[in-house]
């Protein structure tokens, strides 16, 4: 079950690989999540010493959060990942052209997950060509539609 999708991710990047990550959360973190106060739209993964962080990623504090915690909505989150599937996204990423992009947060049994997707960067032409893709199979479905 799906909490919030980034579909910027989509419009920006080709998607290659999916691999699904735990993150590091403080107790008011997971409160907000669940109430559904998370946003990834301007969320991106970095490696770090051998780490992967998710930074940019909001979360906004539930008001009745605790008067003793000061909650800092955008701070950086470690993502857990086996040790063998970080060293290869490492490795993949160094490679040119290619970002670590979050595509989705969602529940995996009780626990909250993050998707990240291993994605290769879409040029302004490949964005018009999606567009006009997806277009195209609208109208599709429209004249299948009146036709039936």
């Amino acid at each position: 079950m799906s909490i919030v999708e980034n579909r910027k991710a989509f419009h920006d990047y080709f998607v290659e690989e999916r691999y699904e990550a735990g993150i590091a959360l403080e107790g008011w973190e997971v409160k907000a999540i669940r109430a559904g106060r998370a946003q990834l739209k301007e969320a991106y993964v970095v490696v770090k010493d051998s780490e992967l962080f998710l930074i940019g990623a909001h979360v906004s504090p539930l008001p009745a959060a605790s008067t003793h915690v000061e909650p800092d909505p955008v701070r950086t989150r470690k993502l857990l990942l086996h040790a063998e599937e970080i060293t290869r996204l490492i490795g993949k990423v160094e490679q040119a052209g290619y970002a670590l992009v979050p595509l989705n947060l969602h529940y995996a049994k009780g626990r909250i997950k993050l998707e990240i997707g291993l994605a290769k960067g879409k040029k302004q032409y490949d964005k018009r060509a999606t567009e006009k893709e997806r277009e195209w199979n609208r109208e599709k479905q429209r004249l299948l539609r009146v036709k039936i």
